[in-house]
């Protein structure tokens, strides 16, 4: 019975215990295995989502709104990706900065570099290339056979910025270091323009004022300091440049003005010979020549003897046949004498010369002649004599030029005259005193100038040599009637038509605006302004191998044009009878002074002017260039 029970007893217990299993299993399911197949599904869906999300674009706020999920994964992903773009922003400005420094510090290294290379540079100087000094800039390697000059010039203005700053900055040693420097390199530079002329110490020289200036650069450099002196530099030079420019411009217009004291006495010497002469053996042969309309006649008006003889000789040596030539010569009363000897002591060939003075002709007075009726006047005696003078160099340069005594003589302005004193002649070929006559010129005769009355060579560029240069075209008269644009010509080597100068009137035109511009605001003083309106629309342009200019200014003009030019002119202040003649043209001017080595110098001939007592030295002339520009002593 008991065992019976029991095992009643434990049937029923275990039938309790198997009834109450699945409840516990239930339970357990339920507890553990449900939320991990939950979290296991969620994590797959979320998988997806992102796959998809992937796929669409970057996750960004707005799709996150769009989609399904909760309102709490909506603000918890919103929240995760501005967190997140956040920190890659960080990240890449971090970056960014850490490779910036990096790119300064190498900047800086490689600058370092490079100045202490110049600097060791400097200071291995070598004669072979000369002191390679530059630590204030890129050096450049200088073929130039002067460049140790220049060099110097360069150490010399930095030693100057440096000495200034030394000062400055109290630096004393280095102040003295530099100043001595600087005296040495002056005093072995001095005026010396070529590599050639230099002392054979210049290289030590070079060697020890590149290693103070490497020396003064690692003391004072300072780039706002070293510009600001270089600038004031700069200024203080260009100051003395203007002032140097203005006078030198006075100096060569008082030099263009003045005759050489050779050429002076020379005149003197013809002058009391011709007058020494019998009347009978001061005519020229070939008289009956001077009004042959046939021929080709010259028209030559000048005060300079020696001048007049190189147009005359140069014109006839040139000629194919000289006896068809005429020259007409008109001068003052002060050079009638000197300009007849000298002609007949060197007749030109086979040609006829006539020589007059401008003093005689007695219809040129001031009651016909404009000209001279101003110069009479108060106010132009005021702007020559007495108005504006000029008490120190340079302020008198700029009005000089306009008080040439050229302008106020009527040799200067006869030119407008040509009919008045060759009534009988049809045409003239006009010449300067300055020009040089190198082929024949009979073809002239032979240019159709097409109804005009003035052949030239027009003178203008694209922008220079043109009206507006010479005409004041803010005067109504001169805006009005002409063209600013219109081509200048040049005087020097004129062809006129006489006949068409007087069926136009050309010297009533002369006339006409002459007197208009007697207050001088239509132009300045001389003869080309005047000439352009007198001859405006009635100049034919010659070719310009007829008449090449510029050889009294012009250091450039083309040695080929030269050689091939008909008339070459020295336009300009550098004439070539003067010193400061350029010697390159001197020649083509000097070859042709006829001279038989006889003594025109005053020799123990005494003048008094009112202003001591001149002796000049007698001068003989040859085939010298400069020799008959002698300095006359005073004693």
């Amino acid at each position: 019975m008991a065992s019976g029970r029991g095992l009643s007893g434990m049937g029923i217990h275990r039938k309790r215990g198997g009834g109450s299993r699945l409840p516990i299993v239930l339970v357990i399911f339920f507890s553990v295995l449900a939320p991990l197949i939950f979290f296991v599904g969620r994590g797959l869906y979320t998988s997806a989502s992102i796959a998809s999300t992937v796929d669409l674009g970057p996750l960004s706020l707005d799709s996150l709104r769009k989609s399904n999920m909760s309102a709490s994964w909506k603000f918890v992903g919103a929240e995760t990706s501005v967190e997140n773009n956040a920190t890659s922003e960080q990240l890449r400005e971090r970056r960014r900065e850490k490779r910036a420094a990096d790119l300064v510090q190498q900047d800086d290294e490689a600058i370092v570099k490079l100045e202490n290379a110049a600097i060791e540079r400097s200071k291995s100087v070598d004669s072979a290339v000369l002191g390679k000094y530059s630590i204030w800039r890129k050096e450049n390697e200088n073929d130039n056979s002067d460049s140790t000059v220049r060099l110097m010039r360069d150490q010399m203005i930095m030693a100057r910025v440096y000495l200034s700053i030394a000062k400055m900055k109290n630096k004393p040693d280095l102040q003295q270091e530099l100043q001595s420097r600087l005296k040495e390199s002056q005093r072995a530079l001095g005026d010396t323009a070529a590599d050639a002329d230099l002392h054979h110490s210049v290289p030590e020289k070079i060697k020890l004022m590149g290693q103070v200036l490497s020396k003064a650069r690692e003391q004072l450099y300072d780039c706002k300091l070293v510009t600001g002196k270089l600038r004031a530099m700069l200024q203080t030079a260009d100051e003395q440049v203007r002032s140097l420019k203005k006078q030198s411009t006075f100096l060569s217009q008082l030099a263009a003005k003045t005759i050489p004291n050779g050429i002076h006495c020379m005149s003197m010497r013809l002058t009391i010979e011709y007058y020494l002469l019998p009347p009978e053996k001061r005519k020229f042969p070939g008289s009956e020549n001077l009004e042959n309309p046939n021929l080709y006649h010259y028209a030559l008006f000048s005060d300079n003897v020696l001048a007049a003889s190189v147009v005359v000789n140069s014109t006839i040596m040139n000629a194919k046949d000289s006896s068809k030539h005429v020259f007409h010569l008109v001068t003052d009363k002060l050079n009638f004498g000197a300009m007849n000897m000298w002609f007949l002591l060197n007749p030109p060939g086979k040609a006829a010369i006539h020589v007059e003075n401008v003093d005689e002709f007695k219809w040129l007075n001031s009651s016909y002649c404009p000209v001279l009726r101003q110069l009479e006047s108060a106010s132009m005696k005021e702007y020559y004599f007495k108005a504006d003078h000029p008490t120190t160099l340079s302020s008198g340069a700029s009005n000089l030029k306009y008080r040439n005594p050229k302008y106020l003589s009527m040799l200067n302005h006869l030119r407008f005259y040509l009919p008045q004193v060759y009534p009988k002649l049809n045409k003239i070929l006009f010449l300067d005193d300055d020009i040089v006559v190198q082929k024949d010129l009979t073809r002239l005769w032979s240019v159709d100038l097409q109804g005009k009355v003035n052949g030239a060579v027009e003178t203008c560029g694209e922008s220079f040599h043109r009206f507006d240069k010479y005409l004041n075209f803010t005067n109504p008269h001169i805006a009005r009637s002409f063209d600013p644009n219109a081509c200048g010509w040049a005087y020097g080597m004129n062809m006129f038509d006489l006949k068409e100068w007087k069926k136009k009137d050309i010297t009533g035109i002369y006339h006409k605006w002459q007197n208009m511009n007697e207050d001088r605001t239509l132009w300045k003083l001389g003869t080309l302004p005047p000439g352009l309106i007198t001859f405006y629309n009635l100049t034919h342009p010659l070719e310009k191998s007829w008449h090449v200019l510029g050889l009294g200014y012009n250091p450039s003009v083309d040695r080929s044009e030269i050689e091939n030019a008909a008339v070459v002119h020295y336009n300009g202040n550098m004439k070539p009878w003067l010193e400061l003649a350029m010697t390159k043209y001197r020649s083509y001017w000097t070859k042709y002074i006829k001279s038989r080595n006889m003594d025109f110098g005053c020799g123990d001939l005494y003048v008094d002017f009112g202003c001591g007592v001149i002796r000049p030295t007698p001068i003989a002339f040859v085939h010298e260039p400069a020799c008959f520009l002698s300095i006359v002593p005073r004693v």
